[in-house]
């Protein structure tokens, strides 16, 4: 690992993000880490067809239609052109709408998601005509600095996305060919001037939820920009007596790893979700699936909910989880969840639509549901790797009770790691309708022989509707 002289003037933190972002080579990822960065990139494709046709990436491309760049970046899914600033914002915004990218559930508390970086370093690859190799290992250097802030550093206050912007600004100075000194820049303009409070997921939730994303990524590639065009950031950014550990981390904290030289690398720790909706509401998808195997909707006299403290002050907590007015509430509450899985059977995009977000009978069914923190079920989840425990306990008109179960190793968990070939089932079904089987089993070759690609500008036209 490159030596950093320990100055009273110097930033080690920004110091070791430069050196790591500028050092890494592809040459030192192991064969696992290669094949965890490819499928983070297809599960974020296939999140952003699932994203594409939500009025937030619509008005995000209306945005991006104001400011053509013909030398810019795609907005994927079209043929449109722009900044790439811009399109890393309208990228990054659509593959987040759905709620169905990647999670991070750090070690510090709370749901971070990484997969937001890989559009807009896809952005600022294209632009820079960057081949796919640096492509990849610029998504390898963005996760290992945004899962190592969110593990060490608690942001109470501030959004996840400001962690989005640094990990971007760093990785996307790599694919524009930035040496470690103006990547230092880059870090320290994104780390001082781009830190979004966490009212973005405070109340009644709006489609800023997913366009925040899109705003840290669009940071984060503006200020590498701005670096290579020879700006300077601002002075020990982290570590300066108004910087962003005394502003915003707000703890002391040790970001390990960012070793260019050796691994292992974080990347294959964030989890691929299997439902569309916030990661905390899954293992209560999942028992309320299992629970309406046995019992009808209208048979429900009430619901228990027995879930871990995370869970239950995260998102079963608050009068708007028990009257959401938006999908972005609707798909960050236990109660509404769990009622469309009792009287549907099953949660996907289709229980999100506004015609079900306000039928009466799913309305009537949330008001029968409760939420309580089950203490084992929080210690589980208090463990690493974690375990997303929940309990359903349906009492019947009758007077009997249902019980549907979530988490652990023998049941259905949010922790389990996604093989390649359920990857691919995922991408093929939120991708053929778009693109067709033949062009779907094309995108897909490519995408798993990504370092063989000439130029990251081949990649937009792959996934064109």
């Amino acid at each position: 690992m490159n030596d950093v002289a320990e100055s009273p003037q110097a930033d080690l933190l920004q110091d070791r993000v430069a050196a790591f972002a500028a050092g890494m080579s592809y040459g030192v990822l192991a064969e696992a880490e290669v094949e965890a960065a490819k499928i983070r990139i297809i599960d974020t494709f296939a999140a952003t067809y699932a994203g594409f046709f939500s009025e937030t990436a619509r008005a995000a491309r209306r945005y991006a239609d104001s400011l053509p760049a013909a030398d810019g970046a795609t907005i994927i899914g079209t043929g449109t052109r722009t900044s790439p600033e811009t399109a890393a914002f309208v990228n990054a915004s659509t593959s987040r709408e759905a709620e169905w990218n990647d999670v991070h559930m750090s070690r510090a508390g709370g749901g971070a998601h990484p997969s937001d970086v890989i559009l807009p370093i896809l952005a600022a690859a294209e632009y820079a005509g960057a081949d796919g190799r640096t492509f990849l290992t610029a998504v390898v250097i963005a996760y290992e600095i945004y899962i190592g802030l969110a593990d060490a550093a608690t942001i109470t206050g501030f959004d996840q996305s400001g962690l989005a912007g640094i990990a971007v600004a760093a990785a996307a100075g790599r694919v524009l060919g930035l040496d470690a000194g103006r990547i230092r820049h880059a870090v320290a303009i994104c780390a001082v001037a781009n830190n979004p409070l966490n009212q973005t997921r405070r109340n009644q939730l709006s489609m800023w939820k997913a366009a925040a994303a899109g705003q840290g990524g669009k940071a984060g590639v503006s200020a590498a920009l701005m670096a290579k065009a020879g700006i300077e950031g601002p002075h020990l950014p982290f570590e300066g007596t108004a910087g962003w550990n005394k502003h915003i981390a707000r703890n002391a904290y040790e970001v390990g790893g960012l070793d260019p030289e050796r691994g292992p690398y974080r990347i294959r720790d964030s989890l691929i979700k299997p439902r569309a909706s916030c990661a905390v509401t899954i293992s209560s998808i999942f028992a309320a699936e299992d629970a309406a195997k046995s019992v009808g909707a209208s048979d429900v006299e009430r619901v228990v909910v027995e879930t871990y403290a995370y869970a239950k002050d995260g998102v079963g907590s608050g009068e708007q989880r028990w009257n959401p007015t938006s999908r972005e509430t609707a798909d960050h509450s236990i109660p509404y969840v769990v009622a469309a899985a009792l009287l549907d059977g099953s949660v996907g995009p289709r229980q999100f639509k506004d015609d079900r977000l306000w039928d009466p009978e799913l309305r009537a069914l949330i008001r029968k549901v409760e939420v309580v923190a089950e203490p084992e079920f929080t210690e589980a989840y208090a463990r690493h790797p974690r375990e997303h425990h929940t309990r359903v306990v349906v009492h019947t008109r009758g007077g009997g009770t249902v019980i549907g179960r979530a988490g652990g190793p023998d049941r259905e968990d949010m922790g389990k790691p996604k093989s390649p070939l359920e990857i691919e089932a995922k991408f093929r079904a939120l991708s053929e309708d778009n693109l067709g089987p033949r062009r779907t089993a094309d995108a897909l070759d490519r995408m798993w022989r990504i370092e063989e690609i000439a130029t990251a500008r081949e990649i937009p036209p792959l996934f064109l509707i």
